[in-house]
């Protein structure tokens, strides 16, 4: 199995055409990022082209109904379509949704699914569907089929602790996993201040413990690749000083840092193999 792994345009405001060079040249596969506005859609196909970029789609669903979810959910669907993504890591629902709301949303977003022909992750994350542990493991076991885009900084924040009792699900949602977004959480926040910071190593290691748990789940089931953003965020998601606003760290670096320390991690692993 290959690690590919993406970088994210959240936060950096740098012209796509001097930006994307220097994200080949640090090895990335791609790029994750929203749908771009319709006027820039031929000339960041065009970038992705040029780069050799495979493309990671970031969509939400909206609405005030489960309907208009649903809706929504089809209409940033095709639209993604259009840019011929890898994968299209999905914002699903809202956290406000019943049970029963739920499984008809993923029910009818999933027979839409089958209809495209792109995996579509459905990302565990606050304010949507799968914003805790419990209702994504009941509604996972409702839907085998349904793919997951696990980013567990979310669950860390929601719980309040590092899921030491909630392996069990984190081990549901490894068997259902397509991507990761490797972000480390804490109790007070759903990213770290510095995860290279000492004091932030043991959320460092429960995280990548848990993404090991999506890799070796990936290896059973025969996956040729396994997809990876570091998506670490822009200020004020990244920790800032009071009054001057400045950044506690550069979000650059720390992007590129855990980029090169998991592909590290998995030559490891595949080593061992």
């Amino acid at each position: 199995m290959e690690l590919l792994v993406f970088r994210h345009l959240w936060g950096i405001t740098e012209p796509w055409e001097t930006l994307f060079p220097k994200i080949r040249h640090l090895g990335y596969h791609g790029i994750e990022h929203i749908l771009p506005e319709p006027a820039e859609v031929d000339r960041f196909r065009g970038l992705l082209d040029r780069h050799g970029f495979s493309y990671i789609a970031q969509v939400i669903t909206t609405g005030s109904t489960v309907e208009e979810h649903l809706h929504s959910f089809r209409a940033v669907v095709d639209n993604a379509r259009d840019l011929n993504p890898r994968k299209i890591n999905c914002h699903s629902g809202g956290d406000w949704f019943s049970e029963e709301q739920a499984r008809r949303f993923f029910g009818e977003a999933l027979d839409y699914e089958a209809k495209i022909g792109i995996p579509v992750a459905h990302e565990t994350h606050r304010g949507r569907v799968f914003y805790n542990p419990w209702i994504t493991e009941r509604l996972l076991k409702v839907f085998p089929q349904l793919n997951l885009s696990c980013d567990f900084s979310h669950w860390v924040l929601v719980c309040e602790r590092l899921l030491e009792t909630e392996l069990g699900i984190i081990q549901q949602c490894a068997a259902q996993c397509i991507h990761i977004h490797a972000r480390v959480g804490y109790e007070e926040g759903p990213q770290v201040p510095d995860p290279r910071a000492p004091e932030y190593q043991r959320h460092v290691t429960a995280h990548e413990q848990w993404w090991d748990l999506v890799w070796d789940a990936q290896e059973r089931k025969g996956f040729a690749e396994s997809t990876l953003t570091p998506e670490f965020g822009a200020p004020d998601y990244l920790h800032t000083m009071p009054y001057t606003k400045m950044p506690v760290a550069d979000l650059w670096d720390i992007c590129n840092w855990q980029a090169d320390r998991q592909r590290s991690r998995f030559s490891r692993r595949t080593k061992k193999a």
